[in-house]
């Protein structure tokens, strides 16, 4: 008899994974929402993640200010809207609106710098910001032979993020990428260093790893060991996302998505690409399939089971 009641409350479970499984390549972004205007088309219109650089700089209407964390990009150091201003209107914004419709947001901090400058506002809003919360961070150096970017301090950014603990952690590596690269690959060394100061740093959050689109698609084994190796302790995630002319080798992107599986995998990429992978219906049915016949085993499982007993 007890069997039969751990065998059911195992059917139960089950079943509730099943019916919460999503297709992340399916969340839509706005991505480098760095002024103003991007940010009100971004709150009106139909997203769900927000994606923002913040770089230390001043305003335009205050250029003689001393600087504070801005919306931006590199090497952009001015812009019309602060960090300040545009969290603070996410929140505004998320407070007026339902569940269905609140926005989260990705921080992408350029710098160790302008990192540390932002400690202060992030840990005044924090408990105020009951929607997703993505902090980002190029941590190490990585492809291809990319010297030219400095990564944020591996270190300080992790150990400060433990400040948030309900935050996704975004952390990847510096990349050198284009439409004229073909060779390339996230390699096993890059892989073990991440692994390591993860682990050094004794990370308690959720984790994505934002991949470059061009560069994953030639690195299926290494990510996948790295999936393996941290999934054991944290909740890992991958988001492949692309710089608009980037070469990509679609076909064997897709594959690397649908090996992970699309429950797995945020896509951030220019909608040329996404239109090109076509995952809205393919990497959702392999996913869906798969299900499909775990839960014909389970049901088969369940007759038997019912059989025994009754």
């Amino acid at each position: 008899m007890e069997l039969k009641v751990v065998f059911f409350g195992l059917f139960f479970i089950f079943a509730e994974t099943m019916a919460a499984t999503k297709n992340l390549t399916a969340i839509r972004w706005a991505h480098a929402v760095n002024s103003q205007q991007l940010l009100d088309e971004s709150l009106n219109g139909p997203i769900d993640m927000i994606e923002a650089d913040i770089v230390l700089g001043t305003l335009t209407n205050n250029v003689t200010a001393p600087e504070q964390p801005v919306m931006g990009h590199p090497p952009a150091t001015t812009s019309d809207i602060s960090l300040d201003s545009f969290l603070r209107q996410i929140l505004e914004f998320n407070n007026k609106n339902s569940s269905a419709t609140k926005k989260g947001v990705k921080l992408d901090f350029k710098s160790t710098e302008v990192f540390n400058g932002s400690q202060a506002l992030l840990r005044e809003l924090w408990p105020l910001m009951d929607y997703p919360v993505w902090i980002n961070a190029d941590i190490l150096s990585g492809p291809v032979n990319n010297t030219e970017t400095r990564p944020v301090d591996a270190d300080i950014f992790l150990q400060a993020c433990k400040n948030f603990t309900n935050a996704v952690l975004s952390i990847g590596w510096t990349t050198r990428w284009g439409k004229d690269f073909r060779d390339g690959t996230y390699e096993t060394d890059q892989i073990d260093t991440m692994t390591s100061v993860i682990r050094n740093n004794s990370v308690p959050n959720d984790i994505t790893f934002p991949i470059r689109a061009g560069i994953a698609a030639n690195s299926k084994l290494e990510l996948q060991n790295l999936y393996l190796d941290l999934n054991r302790t944290n909740n890992v995630t991958m988001t492949v996302w692309s710089s608009a002319g980037d070469y990509v080798d679609v076909k064997k992107l897709k594959e690397l998505i649908l090996a992970f599986g699309v429950d797995k995998v945020y896509l951030d990429v220019p909608k040329e690409l996404e239109d090109k992978l076509d995952l809205g219906s393919s990497g959702a049915l392999k996913l869906g399939s798969g299900l499909k016949w775990m839960g014909y085993v389970f049901l088969a499982l369940n007759v038997i089971v019912y059989k025994m007993f009754y």
